[in-house]
């Protein structure tokens, strides 16, 4: 009968087994993700070093920074997620231990950029709308003129970059002609969406 020691089980896999319990480590994770949404670099920094040091994968950590700088970041700071690939790319480059170098980077940029779920929120109103309405009619000028028969004219779509970039047109279907997903904040950039929107109205 072969004996495997935990320390040998480490080695095999170039990975610390949990050092805490099951409910100490799904709390940490909880921590961990609340600080970067609470704008507290220094908590969410302590909370992956301590995840890390009681043996969590750090790409776990890796993939939170992402999911945060989409879904807690979003349009506030549109650079935040490619900050958030770059510095988990950058470990998976680097490894353990210097790799931790960039996950810092990254959890700092997040958790100091500027909130808003505002992504989130638009996904899951056009998740709910498209689950309601399911029989729409794609308005008559958004079809594709390619593949129609010859009795049926496509016609009447105002091809923006002849006015100027933006000109006045219904893109949604009839059945939800009003609907708005997206609203942005005055957060970072989205301060700037939300001046443009004002504008096209």
């Amino acid at each position: 009968m072969i004996r495997v020691t935990e320390a040998e089980a480490e080695q095999s896999i170039q990975q610390k087994s949990l050092s805490v319990t099951e409910d100490m480590y799904y709390d940490m994770i909880s921590a961990f993700i609340k600080s970067m949404r609470g704008s507290d670099s220094s908590a969410a920094l302590y909370w992956a070093e301590r995840l890390i040091e009681a043996g969590c994968d750090p790409l776990l950590i890796g993939r939170r920074i992402m999911i945060h700088a989409c879904e807690d970041v979003g349009m506030a700071d549109p650079n935040a997620i490619v900050v958030a690939q770059s510095c988990v790319a950058a470990f998976e480059r680097i490894g353990l231990p210097e790799g931790r170098i960039p996950l810092a980077e990254g959890i700092i940029y997040v958790s100091e950029a500027p909130k808003s779920n505002k992504v989130v929120e638009a996904l899951y109103a056009a998740e709910d709308a498209v689950k309601k309405i399911k029989h729409e009619s794609v308005p008559l000028y958004l079809r594709d003129p390619n593949y129609k028969p010859d009795d049926e004219v496509v016609r009447g779509y105002k091809y923006p970059h002849d006015y100027g970039g933006w000109v006045k047109q219904q893109y949604l279907p009839d059945e939800l002609k009003d609907a708005k997903f997206y609203v942005p904040t005055e957060n970072g950039f989205e301060k700037e969406i939300k001046a443009r929107q004002e504008k096209r109205k």
